[in-house]
């Protein structure tokens, strides 16, 4: 029996964003009398954390299956292509300057960062850049992002911005509220459609670069349609929530058994799988009692990927074997 992703990862979402709006540290009763005093930590505090959840890991959901699509690679990841290093490092700036302390700004510097990472990325690939030079000059610019992220993180000005910087590269939706929603939403509904609209480009990719061309694939243009709709959507990321990584690469898997495997059929599965994983990730976070407060988004997800990251590559070793 064929089973359909969307229709179950639909009614899971339905049912874990009523749940993720009453769990927390301090539990709501829906039925109690107290729970209209309730209604201001509902609206103001854990509807807009939730909704950038649902945003936030949608839109890396299908930025992983894109990317995995494009390269042809099941370990792609959408920080490969150096935008989420950059977004990051814009945003560790605003730190270490001071303009976080105006909150609308920490995430404009991490937007810029990652437009500043698409555009390297234009003058290093060029318009008719393949694949291998292109995923190389992203690896180049994660690794001058990284370092100059650590060089910023040790010439902090002083212990309180060093202290926010590290905290905020951890990851986490922890203490957001609807101007981040605000932020976040156009640039990741924008890249979301342009990612959408790769999926019959990236089908006919399955057939090799040659046969894509045949059937009126421009690589060019769906080269640039990746850089944008990833740049968008891994950037609005970063700039609400700092780094969250392994949805990307994760996510994709759990849902490609349930496709046809045509990277079309596995944007919005991948999509609603994000946004669900993210969800539910960010509600245990709040539930694990921890002395110091949360435990950190990035940090949980991390955990979670690296075994799964470990058990791609064994796999992978025994099929060559």
């Amino acid at each position: 029996m064929t089973v359909r992703p969307v229709p179950l990862l639909l009614a899971a979402l339905a049912l874990a964003v009523p749940l993720s709006l009453l769990a927390g540290q301090v539990w709501i009763d829906p039925l109690a009398p107290a729970a209209r005093n309730a209604l201001p930590i509902l609206i103001e505090l854990r509807l807009p954390r939730a909704v950038l959840a649902l945003l936030v890991g949608g839109g890396l959901g299908a930025a992983g299956a894109a990317m995995q699509g494009y390269l042809r690679n099941p370990l792609a990841d959408p920080g490969l292509f150096g935008i989420a290093p950059m977004a990051a490092l814009g945003a560790v700036l605003s730190f270490w300057t001071g303009y976080a302390a105006q909150g609308w700004l920490l995430p404009l510097f991490a937007l810029a960062g990652a437009a500043l990472g698409m555009a390297l990325l234009a003058l290093i690939a060029g318009r008719t850049g393949g694949v291998a030079l292109f995923t190389l000059a992203g690896m180049m610019i994660a690794s001058l992002a990284g370092a100059l992220t650590s060089l910023a993180i040790s010439l902090a000005p002083n212990p309180f911005a060093l202290s926010e910087i590290v905290t905020w590269l951890m990851g986490a939706l922890a203490d957001r509220g609807w101007p981040d929603v605000l932020i976040a939403l156009p640039p990741t509904l924008l890249g979301l459609l342009v990612l959408w609209r790769t999926g019959p480009a990236l089908d006919a990719l399955m057939l090799g670069e040659s046969a894509a061309r045949s059937l009126g694939v421009d690589p060019a243009r769906l080269l640039w349609r990746m850089v944008a709709g990833v740049g968008l959507v891994v950037g609005a990321g970063v700039a609400v929530a700092g780094i969250i990584g392994f949805v990307g690469l994760v996510v994709p898997h759990l849902v490609r058994l349930f496709t046809d495997r045509r990277p079309s059929a596995l944007l919005l599965p991948s999509a609603l799988a994000g946004a669900l994983l993210l969800l539910v990730a960010d509600c245990l976070c709040r539930l694990l009692p921890l002395a110091g407060g949360e435990l950190r988004l990035g940090i949980a997800l991390s955990l979670i990927g690296a075994p799964f990251f470990l058990r791609l590559l064994l796999a992978m070793r025994r099929e060559i074997a």
